[in-house]
């Protein structure tokens, strides 16, 4: 923890806070209805209740049954909090229409707010919590006085040295700008329905935090059975190191001499290519492949079901099951309707960190595109993957499905051909009457390589790669056809 700051309890905000809550400063936390403001809130306190000093909870909305009952439901024992209910109750003045001499104003108001007062003074909190500051707006018929009373508040809070939360509802910030003046940080729960994924987005987002710097953007977050967890987006840095010299074959012994050595270690690699032309076994086969050379790799699966891949690998002989026993591969099967781009990338940070995975394949670009959301577009998202990956050294493969079996070449359809540093295409082609899979490599960035096109095949044995086929012609423009069609280069293993 960063000196001089308090942990927020909250998984992922003190990085995006870069070291939690500046002491006896004053927060406004926003957000509607279910948001999760009542639950980071509490999630604050009890992180506190380890350090010495009082902990207040003053709830002007919910019942202190009520609050207990849904932390409950957290597992979270609130004991060491003090909770107070200011609600209204039936031995409270409750309508307007009661009062026959005062105003609200000169009732209610008054009263809630010598309450609070007077909890403060009882407890003597290092740590506040009000549950909400919208509800004193509600019950007030003067917004000079309101705001007034607010920044009094503000002020003896931090007189006292507390460390407040106060909050919000964001409709009401419209009117009162000057709440959000007087805090020293401004934090937002955002609550959406994403239009693409049919399904609720979450996310946090820090307008102000004075006397500190922060993680700009909007951070993803989830509500989980332990509570709220952030996933913080972290603009990974563009910093490039040095190809490493060291080569990792292929393990195809005609695809290494196309590619002249292999692929070098801490490259990105794209295979590109229609719908059932191997692109996904070629995948699979590198990764088997730098397991034989003792270098761990995973595989991040959004597509196919661990138990298909397996079935495939055994019909065409590779070897992948043996070495998901002991460790050296990894499958992780992802659902992306269910997952944020951020949370994604630190499933990788915790991949290559903790697990010591140097390899990674995702297949494919089509099924991570589709946890995209509204969190930016394929691209940049990728970028930020591919700068962490690239400065930890790792070895990248990327599955591109191309929608078009035939016709005009393109790389990818997303325009991420040029975050590749080697691109091996894999398309459909017409020989002597037989539908057959021609591979080539359009792009090494860091040496040389055979422009050859060579027929792609995918056996019971595994896969093989031929010799040249030097009557095709017209495989990039769309229209492949045979020149001279003489006798087909055979496969051999």
């Amino acid at each position: 923890m960063t000196a001089n700051r308090i942990a927020t309890g909250v998984p992922g905000l003190d990085e995006v806070l870069t070291g939690g809550f500046v002491p006896a400063s004053s927060y406004l936390l926003l957000g509607g209805p279910g948001a999760g403001k009542t639950v980071l809130s509490l999630q604050f306190l009890r992180q506190c209740r380890s350090i010495e000093g009082c902990c207040l909870f003053l709830s002007l909305t919910e019942s202190v049954d009520t609050i207990c009952r849904d932390a409950h439901s957290f597992g979270w024992n609130l004991e060491k909090i003090n909770l107070v209910d200011l609600t209204l109750t039936d031995d409270q003045p409750k309508t307007n229409g009661e009062y026959t001499v005062f105003s609200p104003g000169d009732v209610e108001e008054e009263s809630i707010w010598k309450k609070i007062y007077a909890a403060i003074d009882e407890y003597r909190p290092d740590r506040l919590v009000i549950d909400s500051v919208t509800n004193l707006r509600y019950l007030s018929t003067d917004e000079y006085q309101y705001r007034k009373h607010i920044h009094q508040l503000i002020n003896y809070l931090s007189k006292r040295r507390c460390l407040s939360l106060l909050l919000f509802e964001p409709g009401e910030l419209e009117r009162e700008q000057s709440i959000a003046m007087a805090v020293d940080g401004v934090l937002w729960l955002h609550r959406d329905i994403s239009r693409e994924l049919v399904t609720e987005i979450r996310s946090l987002e820090v307008s102000k935090f004075r006397g500190s710097g922060y993680l700009p953007g909007c951070h993803p977050l989830r509500i989980t059975a332990d509570g709220i967890v952030i996933h913080p987006h972290r603009v990974e840095i563009l910093k490039r190191p040095g190809c490493e010299s060291m080569l990792m074959p292929t393990g195809i012994a005609s695809l290494d001499n196309l590619l002249k050595g292999g692929f070098h270690v801490g490259t990105c690699t794209l295979l590109s290519g229609p719908s059932g032309t191997g692109k996904s076994s070629l995948g699979t086969h590198f990764l088997v492949q730098a397991a034989e050379m003792n270098i761990r790799g995973i595989m991040y699966c959004f597509e196919e079901g661990k138990e298909s891949i397996l079935e495939r690998c055994r019909g065409i002989n590779i070897p992948l099951e043996e070495w998901l026993e002991n460790g050296i591969v990894s499958l992780r099967e992802i659902n992306p309707l269910e997952l944020y781009p951020d949370e994604f990338l630190e499933i990788i940070r915790r991949d290559m960190e903790d697990d010591d995975r140097q390899v990674i394949v995702i297949d494919s670009l089509r099924g991570y595109n589709l946890a995209m959301g509204e969190f930016g577009n394929l691209v940049a998202n990728l970028q930020n993957i591919l700068n962490y990956i690239r400065r930890k050294r790792g070895t990248f493969f990327l599955v591109n499905e191309m929608q078009k079996i035939m016709g005009d070449l393109r790389i990818s359809e997303d325009g991420v051909s040029y975050l590749a540093d080697n691109v091996l295409m894999i398309r459909y082609a017409e020989y002597s009457g037989e539908i057959i899979k021609v591979i080539a490599c359009l792009k090494k960035r860091h040496g040389d390589f055979q422009p050859d096109l060579r027929e792609f095949k995918i056996t019971g044995k595994g896969i093989l790669v031929g010799e040249k086929l030097s009557r095709l012609r017209g495989l990039l423009t769309g229209v492949p056809h045979v020149e001279d069609l003489g006798k087909k280069p055979m496969l051999n293993l």
